[in-house]
Parts: structure tokens; C-alpha cells; sequence
């Protein structure tokens, strides 16, 4: 059974939740902000209960500054626009022109992307020389990550991952934004003999690509085929161009689901779906190679819908997901534990809140998205999925209420096949720590439906680009 949807809960039921949440967030922010010494490096996770760093990749800072301008949006106090702004200023420069990393969309579009729509909104004052400044940082991002660029046989090609030319994730169809930014706000690549290489299909091409070969859509691709499950990682042959195999990173298996990648795959479809639909400009060549625009859209669509339905037959009762579909003690679990509400002390896999998160933003979006266009009843069924979920992630276990924890959604999951996630005296799996991503992604949840409630402007990603 899975997911119990709650039918009859509404965006302003949950506005006591969300205020709470945003209280306990000022707190958790302020904590961070003076105890945090960025030459540490990012906070990534906590460990009993205080952030601390882990070198991979600066994948979240953009997160850490992005939180507090979240916080500044839904709460007002101009104290959070500033920590969020200085620290873009001072710290995110690097980000804008990393050439090693696929996360661009995750890091800039958190920063100078909501500093944008800020202005665009009105709830910072318009300044020309400010908006110029992130405009070109949006620019300059969303060139250099259309760069980072494999190409196939058949004259696609895709975004690869920090592993290296061979690697697509699928993570990185939500760092596409900073694509869709950077091409709306009139950007080209420029490459050898000046060539102009389109944004938009690059674009195209990658999430194609991962619509292809991360998403599988019960065809008979390999022996454990199911709609919906995803595979973080696709392999390729970089000298034929050829696709290989599935594989995972921080999953348990290549023919199981990471939940965390299943809910990026939910997310950055169903943001495509908005983007694609609000009048973004295009020429036919930029869709050519997935049938035109139609034949995109309707596979982008079918893309989201085959994630949202897997996530919410493989999620528990309460909305909250194990960290793998098929981590290896899960049969050590009551045999309907998925009926039940999740347990994140049960002695044998850890949850994750932090899929959670990301994928009630995406089941949100997506009944959003269906309902305008003609598909109300399915469009209501995701919707209350997610204030469903929402309310579980919004209420103990998972809020964070003690003062002297600097996470706000405890539960979080890291990467467990490599350890690093803490694992507590007396526990035997990880559990009661927090993640950037998985406070990051609360809390734009929660605006998302703040706003919501009190009639406001529908935020985007997009939203700070001006459609003149």
C-alpha cells in the first residue's frame, strides 16, 4: 500500500508547521553562521548533532547561504537576506567557473538564482548593477557546466558526472536549471572557430539521456526492469559512445533504487515540465534529436510520472523512504513495514528524509503541473501526496527541535555504502543527523507551500528571468 494520502489536508493546515519550522531554521542558521570557519571547507552533515565537513565536492555550500535567503523569503527578516547574500558574494565566485563538477544547478541556482527572483519579486529593492552581477554569474554557470560534456554515437550527448567522462548521473537532470537560466537570459557556449553551442539543447540532450538510460519504464531493459526504478549512475563507453550498464554510487546496487535519486529524477522532471511550458524560446534543432518538442515533453512527462508512482509504492506509510529499494536487511524488517510508518531506529537499514524532502517538492510540482493542464484528478492524487509527506517531515521525529543540534530534519542519509554517515552509541544504523540538502530542500518545501497558502506569487526556478 505504501503512502496513506491524507485527502483532505490543505496548504493552510499546515501553516502552524511550517512557521514552527521556520523558527527552529532561524536558530539552526544563526548557529551555523557563527560557528561555522569557512576555511574549513562546506558543511555537508552533522555528526552528534553540529555540521561538519567531508571532502568530495563543495556540492553544498550553495545550500548553506541559499538556506538563509529561503529563510529571509518566508520569515522577512533582512538579517538572513544578508548572511545569504554576503556569503554568495564572498564565497560562491568559485563555484560560478568549476569546471570538475556536474552540480552547478544545485550550487548557483540556490544563491544567485534566488537572489534574482528576489529582485525580480520585488522583496529586495531593484538594483541594475546588482541584477546585471547575478545574471552574468547565471551566465557564466550555465556555460561552464554545458561544457562538461560527453558526446554519444548518436550526436547526443550528456553532463558528466565528477567520476569522470564515462558517468551520467542522475542527479545532475536538477542541475540543468542553471542550463535553462543562463539560455533564457540570452547565453550561448562558445567553443572552437566561434562555434555557438545551443544551451537549451544541450540541455535537451542530457536530460534525454537520462530519461533514457537512468529511468527505466518496465520494457524488458534487464531482468529487473520495473517503471520507476532508477539507476544513479549510467555507464558508457566513451570511445564508441555506446551505453554499457547501470551502476550506483551511493546506492546499494545498479539494478536496486537509491531513493535520494529517484526523488532528484522526480524533482528536475517535473521543474522541466513547468520550465518547458512557460514559453521558454527554442528552435526546432533543439529538439530534433528527441523527436521534436512534443515528443520530449510527452517522454519528460512520462519520466515524472513513472518516478512519482515507484516513489510512492516504495515509500512507508508516513511518506518517508528506506535509503535503498533494496538494501540488503530490509528482509529483516516486518514484512509490511513499507505499510507502516517509517521506523528511523529500527536496528537493520536507515531512511532518509533528505529523498523525502526533494520528492514531496517534485509530487508538488507535478500535481501542480497536471492539474493546469487538463489532469485534475491525478494532479490532486500527487498534491496531497505531498503536503502528506510534508506534514510527517514537518512534526518529531524528523523536526529537529533541540537547540543544540544545528540540523533542522534529522534522518538524513549520506553515502552508505562508503560509512560515512554516523552511526550513534547503541545504534546500529545511522540515524538523528541532518544533511545541507535535506534542510535545504525542507525548507524550499516549505515556502513552496507557504506561499501557497497565503496566496503568493508561485516560486520557480526560473522565476527571476524577465520574459520581455
Amino acid at each position: 500500500m505504501a503512502l496513506r494520502i491524507d485527502s483532505k489536508l490543505n496548504s493552510r493546515q499546515l501553516v502552524p508547521a511550517i512557521e514552527r519550522l521556520f523558527e527552529l531554521s532561524a536558530e539552526k542558521i544563526l548557529s551555523l553562521e557563527k560557528t561555522w570557519a569557512p576555511e574549513r571547507g562546506t558543511p555537508v552533515f552533522t555528526v552528534r548533532g553540529r555540521y561538519t565537513t567531508r571532502g568530495w565536492t563543495e556540492w553544498t555550500q550553495g545550500f548553506q547561504y541559499g538556506s538563509a535567503l529561503l529563510q529571509f523569503d518566508a520569515m522577512g527578516e533582512d538579517r538572513f537576506l544578508e548572511i545569504g547574500r554576503r556569503g554568495t558574494f564572498q564565497r560562491m565566485a568559485p563555484h560560478l567557473s568549476h569546471i570538475g563538477v556536474h552540480d552547478h544547478g544545485f550550487n548557483n541556482i540556490s544563491t544567485y538564482g534566488q537572489l534574482l527572483r528576489l529582485m525580480h519579486e520585488g522583496k529586495i529593492p531593484e538594483q541594475a548593477e546588482e541584477r546585471a552581477f547575478y545574471e552574468l554569474a547565471l551566465k557564466v554557470s550555465g556555460a561552464i557546466q554545458a561544457s562538461r560534456w560527453t558526446r554519444l554515437a548518436d550526436g547526443t550527448g550528456f553532463i558528466h558526472s565528477f567520476n569522470g567522462p564515462h558517468s551520467l548521473f542522475v542527479d545532475t537532470i536538477r542541475s540543468l536549471r542553471v542550463l535553462a537560466v543562463a539560455h533564457q537570459l540570452g547565453h550561448v557556449l562558445m567553443s572552437e572557430q566561434d562555434a555557438r553551442i545551443s544551451l537549451l539543447q544541450r540541455l535537451v540532450h542530457h536530460a534525454w539521456n537520462t530519461l533514457r538510460y537512468n529511468i527505466y519504464y518496465g520494457e524488458g531493459r534487464d531482468a529487473y526492469d520495473v517503471p520507476g526504478r532508477v539507476a544513479h549512475e549510467a555507464i558508457f563507453n566513451t570511445t564508441s559512445g555506446q551505453f554499457r550498464c547501470p551502476n550506483s554510487q551511493q546506492g546499494y546496487s545498479p539494478f536496486s533504487t537509491w531513493t535520494r535519486g529517484l526523488a532528484w529524477a522526480l524533482l528536475g522532471c517535473a521543474e522541466q515540465l513547468e520550465f518547458f511550458h512557460a514559453g521558454v524560446r527554442g528552435s526546432d534543432e533543439d529538439f530534433a534529436a528527441a523527436g521534436g518538442r512534443e515528443a520530449f515533453l510527452a517522454q519528460l512527462q512520462r519520466g515524472a510520472l513513472v518516478t512519482a508512482d515507484f516513489y510512492l509504492a516504495h515509500c512507508c506509510a508516513d511518506g518517508v523512504p528506506m535509503w535503498d529499494t533494496g538494501a540488503p536487511q530490509l528482509h529483516r524488517l516486518p514484512p509490511d513495514y513499507l505499510d507502516r510508518p517509517s521506523d528511523p531506529f529500527n536496528p537493520w537499514e536507515p531512511v532518509d528524509s533528505s529523498a523525502a524532502a526533494i520528492a514531496a517538492q517534485g509530487l508538488f510540482r507535478l500535481g501542480n503541473y497536471l492539474w493546469a493542464h487538463g489532469e485534475p484528478a491525478r494532479g490532486r492524487r500527487y498534491r496531497q501526496a505531498a503536503l502528506t509527506i510534508a506534514r510527517t517531515l514537518f512534526n518529531e521525529p524528523y523536526l529537529s527541535t533541540d537547540p543544540r543540534h544545528q540540523g533542522l530534519i534529522l534522518h538524513s542519509v549520506y553515502h552508505r555504502p562508503n560509512g560515512w554517515d554516523y552511526v550513534a552509541p547503541g545504534q546500529k544504523v545511522p540515524n538523528g543527523e541532518s544533511s545541507m540538502w535535506g534542510d535545504y530542500h525542507a525548507r524550499e518545501l516549505a515556502l513552496l507551500i507557504l506561499r501557497e497558502a497565503r496566496g503568493e506569487v508561485y516560486p520557480t526556478f526560473f522565476s527571476g528571468v524577465r520574459h520581455d
